[in-house]
């Protein structure tokens, strides 16, 4: 499983009361466990929090909002994906607009991607370590 250090720790927990509503949203549909998959929100990994994670899929889930877009957002969100990779890890970007516009057909996407997955390394790294599905 991923940690964080406890300064990510309370980052993650604050994040987890203060959700966006592409990411309630989501959140609301994720946490039925569609497909029988498991999800965590705000999960600490490393320095950095996961919108969404699912460990069993070892996948990540990013809502991105249009902030993720200016400056040297881009550049960090490939810092980021690189390290996610580097874990294990596969990550899915999701406009937070195809969220608001089409919560089914994202549902969708997630769930296939996770099935999929589960318990492949599809997107590269090591398969997760026993105990941690």
């Amino acid at each position: 499983m991923l940690h964080g250090p406890k300064p990510t720790q309370r980052r993650a927990a604050k994040l987890r009361r203060e959700m966006t509503l592409p990411e309630g949203l989501l959140w609301r549909e994720l946490r039925k466990r569609p497909a029988g998959l498991r999800f965590r929100r705000q999960h600490p990994a490393g320095r950095y929090v996961l919108d969404f994670f699912c460990p069993a899929a070892r996948l990540a889930v990013e809502i991105d909002g249009e902030a993720h877009d200016r400056g040297n957002n881009p550049r960090r969100d490939a810092a980021r994906d690189d390290w996610l990779k580097a874990q294990g890890i596969c990550v899915l970007r999701i406009p937070a607009r195809e969220v608001l516009n089409d919560l089914d057909a994202v549902m969708r996407y997630i769930t296939d991607t996770a099935s999929r997955r589960y318990p492949s390394t599809a997107c590269g790294g090591p398969p997760p370590p026993p105990g941690e599905e």
